[in-house]
C-alpha cells in the first residue's frame, strides 16, 4: 500500500475514534497496529518497538517530569500560593487576559514536558471569572506555551537543527525570532482579544508583600528547575523531582503545609500515564517498520523542488511524532545533506515541522492539556490551527520574497 495513503487512512482511524471518545492513547496504539500490519505483520517489530519503549531514558524523563509536576502542582494548589500568584499578577497587569497569555509563555521556556500541566492549572485559575469555555482555555495552554519554540536556544529541537543542519545559533535564532513575536500575536488575535473581559485590579491580597510571596512561592520552582536542567546537566524529572521535595519543606516551614499523602497519591494520573505509553509505543513502531524513512524517500525522489519537499517532509514528520526532536533528528540530515549551512531552508524545516508537532493528537502538551481541561479534542484544536495558518502563510510569504 502506498505509504501516503497508508497514513491517511491511520489519520482517518484516529479521528473517527477520537469522535466516539476513546481515549488518545488507546486511538494512536490502534492507528499504530493498523500500519504494522499493513507495512511489516511481524510479531518481533511490534516486540522491538515495546522494548525500545520500555527502555528508553525518554520514555521515564516524561513520565516521571510529569509526576513530579503534578505533585508540584498539587502543592501550589492546596497551600493558596497558586491563587494568591495569579491575584497578585493581575493587581500587575490589571487584566486576567494578559496573565492568561503571559504565564503559560513564560512556563514554555523551561524544556519539559511538565510544563503543560504546570501552565494548566493557572490559566483555569485566571479565567475562572471569565465566559470562556474549557476548550477556549485548553487552546490558550496549549498554544502559548509553545510560542519560543522558534527562538529558545535551551529548546532540545533547536539545539539538535542548529548542529545537524551546521548553522550557528545566533543566526538561527535571529533568522526565526519574529516568529515568536508572530505567534504571540496570532495567538492574542485568535484566542485572547474575543475573551469580554474589563481591566480591573483585584484587591483580594491584603498587600503587595504578600502578593510578592506568592509569587516567589509559584515562580521560584519554574526557575530553578530551569536552572538545574539548563546550567546543572539534569534532566527534567530530576529536576522537578528535587524542586518538589524542596518546595515540600519551603511550605511547612512557612505554616502552609500540604500532606505528604495528598500529594504523593494525588499526582497518580493512571489515564494519563496509559496514554503517553500508548503514544511513544506508536512513535516506536513508526521507527521500527521504517515509516518514516520510507516518507523521506519518497518525497527525495520527487520533482517538487527542494523548500516544497522539506516543507512537506516536516510537515509530516511532525504530525507523526508530535515533538520537535522527531522532526529535527528525520529531517534536518536532509537539510545538511542539501544545503549545509542554509539558514532558509533550515528555517522552512523549523517552522513547518513544529506546525506539525502543534496539530497532532501526538503532542504530549495537547493531550495533558486537554486531559486536564476535560476539552473536547478538536474544538480546542480549531483555533490552533487557525493561528498555525496565519504563521505559515505569513512565513511562506516573507521566504519566497526573501530567499
Amino acid at each position: 500500500m502506498n505509504i501516503f495513503l497508508l497514513l491517511t487512512i491511520a489519520m482517518l482511524m484516529i479521528i473517527l475514534m477520537l469522535r466516539r471518545h476513546i481515549p488518545i492513547g488507546p486511538c494512536m496504539l490502534t492507528s499504530g497496529i493498523f500500519i504494522w500490519l499493513m507495512k511489516a505483520p511481524e510479531l518481533p517489530y511490534l516486540v522491538q518497538a515495546l522494548r525500545e519503549t520500555l527502555t528508553m531514558p525518554r520514555t521515564y524523563d516524561i513520565l516521571f517530569a510529569l509526576y513530579f509536576v503534578m505533585c508540584l502542582e498539587i502543592e501550589l494548589r492546596t497551600s493558596g500560593a497558586l491563587a494568591g500568584m495569579v491575584q497578585a499578577l493581575q493587581r500587575i497587569f490589571s487584566s486576567a487576559k494578559v496573565t492568561l497569555a503571559v504565564m503559560p509563555a513564560f512556563l514554555g521556556l523551561l524544556p519539559s514536558l511538565g510544563g503543560a500541566r504546570f501552565s494548566a492549572p493557572i490559566v483555569e485559575e485566571a479565567s475562572k471569572n471569565l465566559p470562556i469555555e474549557q476548550e477556549h482555555k485548553a487552546a490558550i495552554n496549549f498554544w502559548f506555551r509553545h510560542i519560543f519554540e522558534f527562538s529558545s536556544p535551551i529548546i532540545p529541537g533547536m539545539i539538535m537543527a542548529c548542529n545537524i543542519a551546521g548553522v550557528s545559533y545566533g543566526e538561527f535564532i535571529l533568522h526565526l525570532a519574529w516568529l515568536t513575536v508572530l505567534a504571540f500575536s496570532a495567538g492574542w488575535f485568535v484566542l485572547i482579544r474575543p475573551i469580554k473581559a474589563a481591566n480591573s485590579r483585584t484587591e483580594t491580597i491584603a498587600n503587595d508583600s504578600q502578593g510578592t510571596q506568592y509569587l516567589w512561592l509559584a515562580l521560584s520552582p519554574v526557575i530553578i528547575t530551569f536552572i538545574l536542567v539548563v546550567f546543572c546537566g539534569l534532566n527534567a524529572s530530576a529536576g522537578m523531582g528535587l524542586v518538589t521535595a524542596c518546595l515540600f519543606l519551603v511550605l511547612r516551614f512557612t505554616n502552609r503545609e500540604v500532606g505528604l499523602k495528598d500529594v504523593v497519591i494525588g499526582a497518580l494520573d493512571i489515564k494519563m500515564f496509559l496514554n503517553v505509553l500508548c503514544i511513544l509505543y506508536f512513535i516506536q513502531i513508526l521507527t521500527v517498520t521504517h515509516v518514516l524513512q520510507e516518507i523521506v524517500a519518497a518525497f527525495q525522489s520527487s520533482p517538487l523542488p527542494v523548500p516544497v519537499i522539506i516543507a512537506c517532509v516536516s510537515f509530516i514528520i511532525g504530525v507523526l511524532t508530535g515533538m520537535s526532536q522527531g522532526h529535527v533528528a528525520i529531517v534536518m540530515p536532509i537539510v545538511a545533506a542539501m544545503q549545509t549551512g542554509s539558514l532558509n531552508l533550515a528555517g522552512v524545516a523549523m517552522a513547518f515541522g513544529i506546525a506539525g508537532q502543534m496539530l497532532t493528537p501526538t503532542h504530549m502538551c495537547l493531550v495533558i492539556t486537554v486531559d486536564y481541561f476535560k476539552a473536547n479534542f478538536f474544538k480546542t484544536l480549531k483555533p490552533v490551527l487557525l493561528c498555525e495558518i496565519i504563521i505559515l502563510t505569513l512565513f511562506t510569504a516573507y521566504t519566497y520574497f526573501t530567499w
